[in-house]
């Protein structure tokens, strides 16, 4: 039986370790707090984030990482984003050699401006053979109940990402393989940046046009700055692109989205942060993608804008004023 190594007890790590068990997986979870794991254990569900779900026997939960590590073919890692390069500094000695690294994690890292599989590989030292990484529309409250849902996995080896395909295949969960980990990464990191403005719209009262509009662009502007990366353009079509990108955008159960409401409400940020219970991601990561967009003379106007919002205070009717006063071009730009 293949063994597979969970990371975080947040809802998306939950659920994906219900996913891997239902495909086969022995999956061994670690968790910080040690009443979650008892409670993991003792009553096979999460209460603190995916309240109501059973989770399978073949799943079980640690407070110790290295029992976690142990033996695993896949380690997959679900922790905030912004918390990643600590911790795993701290596993890396631990992990089983030879493991596969899968991150479920949709962020970029503040400072560095490194995506999350470049975060992994630095630290661990792990090649490309060995970091994956899985995105796409996939909100967890749907998948834990085992609702239909299509994923991408990609790996620069696709050998390796058929294998993570084949342990993570159920008939509810349908993942398709991919080798490009960097368009992969960008959509589901900028769709959160994205959501966080559909998201500021909806609480402004703005309608339907709007948010196709942001939504549209939105993936534009995520698409120039994959080319510039090298990434595929067609990745940005599937997925991990506009698939993940209209979940998050669309969903009352997206975090980003949520989040961007209450700002749009006129809530201030510390308001908000209070009120959420989540990490949303976007929230942190938009201040990275735009660092990563300028590195590259990219230009993310709607990115710039959350930014505004999010960081600098900017009122949201003033930077939509912004926003809709910019200079007119063709589309394709």
């Amino acid at each position: 039986m293949t063994r597979a190594a969970v990371y975080g007890t947040g809802s998306w790590g939950t659920a994906f370790a219900m996913v891997l068990a239902d495909a086969g997986c022995e999956v061994t979870v670690w968790g910080r707090r040690p009443e979650l794991v008892d409670v993991l254990n003792t009553t096979r569900g999460n209460p603190d984030y995916l309240p109501g779900v059973e989770l399978p026997p073949s799943v079980r939960a640690t407070t110790d990482p290295a029992e976690a590590a142990r033996g695993a073919e896949f380690t997959v890692l679900a922790v905030p984003s912004q918390t990643l390069r600590g911790n795993l500094e701290r596993w890396a000695p631990l992990l089983h050699p030879g493991t596969v690294l899968v991150s479920l994690m949709k962020g970029v890292e503040l400072g560095t401006a490194e995506r999350m599989s470049e975060v992994i590989a630095e630290v661990t030292g792990a090649g490309p053979a060995r970091v994956a990484v899985l995105s796409g529309p996939n909100l967890a409250k749907e998948i834990a109940a085992r609702q239909p849902a299509a994923s991408v996995v990609a790996c620069r080896d696709e050998a390796v990402a058929r294998r993570l395909q084949a342990a993570c295949h159920t008939p509810y969960f349908r993942p398709y393989t991919n080798t490009d980990v960097v368009g992969c990464e960008l959509g589901g990191a900028v769709k959160n940046v994205i959501a966080l403005a559909v998201g500021i719209a909806d609480g402004m009262g703005l309608g339907d046009n709007a948010k196709a509009s942001l939504i549209t662009r939105g993936l534009a502007e995520t698409t120039r700055l994959g080319l510039e990366m090298g990434a595929d353009a067609h990745t940005f079509a599937g997925l991990a692109g506009m698939g993940d990108l209209v979940a998050t955008c669309s969903s009352p159960l997206s975090r980003n989205h949520t989040f961007g409401t209450n700002l749009g409400r006129g809530m201030t940020l510390e308001e908000t942060i209070k009120v959420t219970r989540q990490t949303a991601e976007g929230v942190k990561s938009c201040q990275s993608v735009l660092d990563l967009a300028r590195r590259h003379g990219v230009d993310m106007p709607i990115t710039e804008t959350v930014v505004g919002i999010v960081h600098q205070g900017t009122p949201p009717l003033v930077a939509l004023k912004e926003l809709m006063s910019r200079s007119a071009k063709a589309e394709g730009v």
